[in-house]
């Protein structure tokens, strides 16, 4: 059976650096990881993850904790947060964590603190300051995902931003009678999200001298169905249909452009739709969006935890940093029909 030692010759390297490079823990090249692994793979080497625990006190796991599965936003950044650990040797250990008061409970104070974990990076939670303190007590690397936690460092989208950033374009090609479709505000979400991109629509029309209603504001949920619903409910009035629609997240603008084609409305001729998120199926539509990387906030959020692991001393900045988010037009907005 080969040995840390073998593959060391292989690669033509030191068995310090093997090490390294095989547990993820303290810089190597990306030449010499490659060399390793590449090594390690001829020779059948695998680390004894329980010996590597041992040795260096990890485990070489990364929890995640997460409130949604199921979404394909939610998936993109666990994506990219698992290729970027599997390139430092690191496995994902998920936590779903729900708004259920006891399961909450039984993550933060007995799975967490079981030590099964070398670092942890929560995905769009609004968590208790209870909570906080939990995770920033476990004296692990911390990275958020979503919005501001606080001693926490995260990374995100400005949701108010980008939500004026989708309104302002629809304004800025005449629309007038744009109306926002969005998540229930009274509803407690993670980050606020839904009352953020509400706000954002809200202060676009008011910069451009535009009166909110309720009457143009409809909640539904985050998906194709919740969007479909909510344009099947708005676009059935003649009456009271706008010439534009802003969609909190691009599911919801899909589900609407195809309530829109069954009731024979035409895009973008008779009305105009614009969304977030940059979905995949974004081409297919051809909806026009304000595109934001969430497999690229996964990467970042392992960067900095893992920049953590390597360097004890390096103390991460406590505030939230601003991802960038930009419009891509596509077919689906235009000039309103005179």
């Amino acid at each position: 059976m080969s040995g840390i030692e073998d593959v060391a010759l292989r690669a033509g390297v030191s068995k310090a650096t093997v090490s390294r490079a095989l547990s993820g823990r303290g810089y190597v090249s990306e030449m010499a990881r490659h060399k390793v692994q590449a090594a390690a793979s001829e020779l059948g080497y695998v680390v004894s993850s329980n010996a590597s625990s041992l040795v260096t006190g990890r485990t070489n796991n990364v929890g995640v904790i997460i409130p949604v599965i199921n979404q394909w936003f939610f998936g993109s950044i666990l994506e990219g947060v698992e290729r970027k650990l599997l390139e430092r040797g690191y496995d994902l250990m998920l936590y779903n964590l729900t708004k259920n008061t006891e399961e909450r409970s039984r993550v933060f104070e007995y799975f967490l603190v079981r030590k099964r974990v070398d670092a942890i990076i929560a995905v769009t939670l609004e968590i208790s300051p209870d909570e906080a303190t939990s995770l920033v007590g476990l004296g692990k690397p911390l990275a958020g995902i979503g919005g501001p936690l606080a001693g926490i460092p995260t990374l995100g989208i400005d949701d108010v931003a980008a939500a004026r950033f989708a309104t302002e374009h629809l304004i800025a090609l005449g629309h007038t009678r744009i109306m926002h479709v969005g998540g229930d505000s009274a509803e407690i979400m993670d980050f606020h999200v839904h009352s953020k991109r509400l706000q954002g629509f809200v202060d676009a029309l008011s910069s451009a001298g535009l009166p909110f209603t309720a009457d143009w504001f409809v909640a539904t949920r985050f998906d194709i169905p919740g969007g479909y619903a909510a344009g099947k409910q708005i676009l059935g009035d003649p009456r009271r249909r706008p010439t534009a629609i802003f969609a909190a997240t691009d599911e919801v603008a899909i589900g609407i452009i195809l309530a829109a084609r069954e009731l024979g409305i035409s895009i973008p001729d008779d009305l105009s739709v614009i969304g977030i998120d940059n979905h995949p199926l974004t081409e297919l539509f051809g909806l026009t969006s304000i595109a934001q990387d969430p497999a690229d906030q996964g990467e970042q959020a392992v960067d900095l935890v893992m920049r953590q692991l390597d360097d004890a001393a390096w103390r991460p900045p406590s505030i939230h940093a601003t991802v960038p988010a930009r419009l891509v037009v596509r077919s689906s907005t235009s000039a309103p029909r005179r």
